[in-house]
């Protein structure tokens, strides 16, 4: 008989030796070799490695989720999609089912995407909470990792769902539903207790041992993001907290990557083949790894660089699939005039005067009237696999660009807009001081004042496309609930408002079904 790795979803008994899921996903073997499933260093590097791949081999192949096409169950593509395609930056034309429901705010309980971003959440989970049982007791700093990597899950799952079903351990029974502020302190929780257990930060590179593993600065991080939008959860203001996390990280060896290469600025640095051995991972707080040879998947960066190219500009692989590009609302953070260029590259950045605007507008238009026509909206080059001495990767397809899921610069915008909401709205001089260096960085001038919505614009202009736009919006009101408007918010061209209720995904109506502990979040 096989063993399998079941999870907590659709009524799974969390037991080794059985399969006992109840609807069309399951976590598939890990590996035939049973041996393997009680090896700690396999299951810690399995913990880590199901945020890179989709499975166990390349492309889509092998995947941890069945049920939903293998090539879009990766960790990052399921995030990216329902944190960007849902917000005021991106937009896809593809006609996947799920697509145009994101892209319109039109999501429900049915949803195929959302349902596999629930079970990749999970599936994860069960890996760590089988590491902890197998090998807590092996290597404390490496237990302390695993109860991160499951307390970032956790935050996820209960960003995107609000009331989720929580276990930490292996059971055989059918998880309980804990609510949002529960499921919060648990996290607060653990984060507190292994921050001593995790290796002091250090910037590390590729070259190096344990790049790519979490340490204090990662710890610290979640934390002010977790603080940051503590009201959203809870209902109770952590300002306070938030600024306190996200100054440790400031005053860590991590921090803004200020040097440029071969022409290429210090923040294109951030997003390039190479940035996992480039003065690029002085930002590198927590990424997820990717090599050309040895991570070949579809859902991680090469689904960041592919979706967003057609073939008219170099990504550094063959893949160009002619899908995300840039609402004309994310463009216009850049050009507030409304006079974007049709440029290229250089030429945006130039006009901008900023080099993160890194989009391609040549033969586009800049806005989406048609938005299954790809060249309806500008190109966002940021992601590439092109390594800054112009060398090749290591694979003509697949790429070698590390995601930074977590990077130094979210402790810059946090302090500066923590502080300033303690300050009743006014950013105070340091504050002011930490957004500059942000602009300088990107060789843009400086601000002498800010509000609150220029931080969230700012956040804009630092993080698109990198899968956080959705948790921001929402922590400004801007989101569901809200009289902001961006081209086909609401799945009108014009933009309309949607329900707040929108503001948390549904539960997965198979997941429902198989748990009579659950109950659905109101709206749905």
């Amino acid at each position: 008989m096989k063993r399998y790795i079941t999870s907590i979803f659709a009524g799974a008994l969390m037991v080794f030796g059985f399969t006992a899921c109840v609807n069309d996903l399951n976590v598939t073997p890990i590996d035939p070799n049973l041996a393997l499933l009680d090896d700690p260093d396999y299951l810690f590097n399995k913990c880590y490695g199901t945020m890179a791949m989709a499975g166990n081999s390349s492309g889509d192949g092998n995947v941890d989720v069945e049920g939903i096409d293998g090539g879009t169950s990766g960790y990052v593509r399921q995030y990216w999609n329902s944190n960007e395609l849902t917000t005021d930056e991106a937009i896809c034309g593809w006609g996947d089912e799920g697509i145009s429901a994101f892209c319109f705010n039109s999501y429900d309980a049915s949803h195929p995407m959302l349902r596999g971003l629930y079970y990749r959440l999970y599936t994860a989970i069960t890996y760590c909470n089988h590491y902890l049982e197998v090998a807590a007791d092996a290597d404390a700093v490496k237990t302390a990792e695993i109860r991160f990597l499951r307390a970032f899950h956790y935050y996820l799952a209960m960003d995107a769902f609000g009331n989720i079903p929580f276990v930490t351990a292996i059971i055989s029974g059918k998880p309980e539903q804990a609510s949002r502020a529960d499921v919060f302190q648990f996290i607060e929780q653990e984060l507190l207790e292994i921050e001593p257990e995790l290796s002091e930060p250090k910037v590390k590179t590729s070259a190096d041992g344990g790049y790519g593993r979490v340490d204090r600065a990662a710890d610290w991080l979640l934390l002010a993001r977790l603080y940051l939008n503590a009201e959203v959860y809870t209902g109770t203001a952590r300002w306070s907290d938030a600024a306190t996390y996200a100054k440790k990280v400031i005053d860590s060896p991590y921090g803004l990557n200020t040097a440029g290469r071969n022409g290429f600025s210090a923040y294109q640095m951030l997003f390039m083949g190479d940035n996992g051995e480039s003065s690029a991972t002085v930002e590198a707080v927590f990424p997820i790894l990717q090599d050309g040879l040895k991570t070949a998947s579809w859902g991680a960066s090469l689904f960041l660089i592919a979706s967003t190219a057609g073939g008219d500009f170099p990504t550094g692989t063959s893949e160009s699939w002619n899908g995300n590009r840039a609402r004309p609302d994310l463009v216009n953070k850049f050009f507030p005039n409304g006079n974007a260029p049709e440029a290229d590259v250089d030429g945006m950045v130039s006009a901008a005067g900023d080099d993160r605007a890194l989009f391609y507008g040549v033969g586009r238009k800049l806005d989406n009237e048609d938005v299954g026509t790809y060249t309806d909206g500008f190109a966002v080059a940021k992601f590439n696999n092109i390594y800054t001495d112009r060398s090749a990767g290591h694979h003509n397809q697949y790429v070698d660009t590390d995601f930074f899921i977590m990077r130094a610069a979210e402790a810059w915008l946090t302090y500066a807009e923590a502080t300033a909401r303690q300050n009743g709205g006014t950013v105070t001089s340091e504050g002011i001081s930490y957004l500059n260096e942000l602009r300088a960085r990107a060789n843009a001038p400086a601000k002498v004042s800010w509000t609150l919505d220029e931080i969230c614009d700012e956040w804009s202009r630092e993080f698109f496309f990198e899968g956080r736009r959705r948790m921001d919006l929402i922590r400004f009101g801007k989101f569901g609930g809200s009289s902001y408007t961006w081209r086909w918010k609401g799945g009108v061209y014009e933009g309309t408002n949607f329900p707040a209720t929108r503001n948390i995904f549904a539960i997965p109506t198979s997941d429902l079904t198989a748990n009579e502990n659950l109950v659905q979040n109101p709206g749905y």
